[in-house]
């Protein structure tokens, strides 16, 4: 039941509850040992001088049910920004009322309304019932490209590489 349903912007206060809905969303697709991320980093990054993300809430009589982490993007072949879904996570008990779209549909609201044009996201290949949410709600496999990174020693190296 999501009456008492309602959406706001993450403080700084909500760390410690980000950090949890973020450690339970790695526990539940099983790569909980590369989760790194602490409180500090969320303060730092989410609530830090440069705000790298924003993390809209959504509440249930006031107590959190889900959390969706985003950031401004930019596609050149569009010519628009968007916005990238890093994370969307239900807790458990507040599964199967619709909150998670709710949330993501709150979201692309007020996206659209700040002047972004799509969302983005990937889905973790272990993630079946994660895609076919996305799928169901519009979303398209994105089948045309291929996700990269360059982290940790190697992102270190690249940067101090001579040309």
């Amino acid at each position: 039941m999501t009456c008492g349903l309602s959406f706001r912007v993450a403080e700084r206060e909500d760390c410690e509850e980000i950090l949890l809905a973020l450690h339970l969303l790695a526990e539940s697709l099983g790569v909980l040992e590369q989760f790194k991320c602490t409180k500090e980093d969320i303060k730092t990054a989410g609530f830090g001088p440069r705000r790298d993300f924003t993390v809209m809430l959504a509440e249930v009589d006031g107590k959190i049910a889900a959390i969706s982490l985003y950031f401004p993007i930019f596609s050149t072949w569009m010519g628009k920004a968007g916005l990238y879904v890093q994370d969307l996570f239900v807790h458990e008990e507040f599964r199967n009322d619709r909150i998670g779209e709710k949330l993501l549909r709150h979201v692309a609201r007020t996206a659209h309304h700040n002047g972004y044009h799509y969302l983005r996201l990937t889905v973790d290949h272990s993630n079946k019932a994660g895609a076919r949410f996305y799928l169901r709600h519009g979303f398209e496999a994105l089948n045309s490209e291929t996700s990269y990174g360059l982290y940790g020693t190697a992102f270190e190296e690249f940067c101090r590489s001579r040309n």
